[in-house]
Parts: structure tokens; sequence; C-alpha cells
């Protein structure tokens, strides 16, 4: 993929854009809160990689994780630029508007972290977790949805919450979860 995008390939772009558009978009939307905003930082991070298509290293891990910790950057960067300038003249603030806004980029970045851990997750683990918190089902029917055993459905609910547990820990640019983009969730 990264030759063809390189070589000027128009097709490459669009099958990275089919494969990874909905996460893009997805964790914009949970940095920024905001459909606009989220539409921009998808076209930015599409543009980035097809102007740049060489600053993806495939030895620092998965394309998808690199995608990934790019929006998050440009959508940490928009928020931060926007909220500064709702801060009025665009200056500073004060130190309590200062931490307003890291609390609030620390706490989106939380967000987007999560979703980009249970979006990366296995399916197994997924189905369990939305079928306990979304439709509110114990382990007993999680089981019987599944149709496994209810050890396996136990199972499956611990290993998710673990993955899950990990996105609050990422409050430092060394700390992250199985598969997750280093330093994603930091005040990058």
């Amino acid at each position: 993929m990264q030759q063809r995008l390189a070589h000027g390939e128009a097709a490459a772009l669009g099958e990275l854009y089919d494969r990874f558009a909905s996460l893009v978009h997805g964790l914009a939307h949970r940095v920024l809160e905001d459909e606009r905003a989220a539409d921009g930082i998808t076209r930015e991070v599409f543009a980035h990689v097809w102007e740049h298509p060489d600053a993806y290293d495939p030895r620092q891990g998965p394309l998808r994780t690199w995608v990934a910790s790019l929006t998050h950057r440009l959508a940490v960067r928009r928020l931060r630029a926007t909220e500064t300038e709702a801060l009025g003249d665009g200056g500073p603030g004060t130190a309590e508007q200062r931490e307003d806004l890291e609390n609030k980029v620390r706490h989106a970045s939380v967000a987007a972290r999560a979703d980009y851990i249970v979006q990366s997750m296995p399916a197994p683990l997924r189905a369990a977790l939305e079928l306990a918190y979304f439709q509110r089902r114990d382990y007993h029917q999680t089981a019987a949805d599944l149709g496994v055993t209810e050890d396996e459905a136990r199972r499956r609910l611990r290993l998710g919450l673990q993955l899950l547990s990990t996105a609050h820990d990422a409050t430092t640019p060394d700390a992250t979860a199985p598969g997750a983009p280093p330093g994603y969730g930091g005040a990058a």
C-alpha cells in the first residue's frame, strides 16, 4: 500500500480510505465532539497520507495504528486551537482556563483511546462487551446470546474490560495498550 501511494496511485488512497475512514472519523469526532470538525480532520488525515506516504514506517507498527495516531494528533491540535481561540483574544488565558483545556484534551484522549481499543479488540471480546454494556446483559445472558459457556462469557468480558481499563492509563507518552498508538491518549 505504501509503495502504491508513493507512486501516486489514486486507487491505493481509495482503498486506504475505504479501510480506515470510519476509524479516522470516529476518533476525530470523539475528540472534537463536532461532526464538521471531524469531517475536516478526516480530509486532513488522508491528505497527509497522500502527500507524505513515506511518513509511515512499518517497523513502528501496523498502518492502522499509524493512521489512528495521526488522527489523534491532528484532532487534539484542532481542539487546542479551537479552545484557545474561544478563550477570547487567543492569548494563553488564565491558569484555570489552561487547566480546563488540558482536562478537556485528556478526557477526549481517553475517550478516543477507549474507542480505538474497542474497535481493535478481537470480535468475540467486542461482542461480549457490547451485549453486556449496550444491551445490559449479565454473563448468563451474554453466554446464551453468544452460544458459549458461562465461563467463556466471563472470560471474554474480563479480558475485554482489562483491555478497556488501559484507556485511562495513557496519560503519559509511554503508556500504551496492546495495539494502540504510542503516546496515544496523552496530551500530544
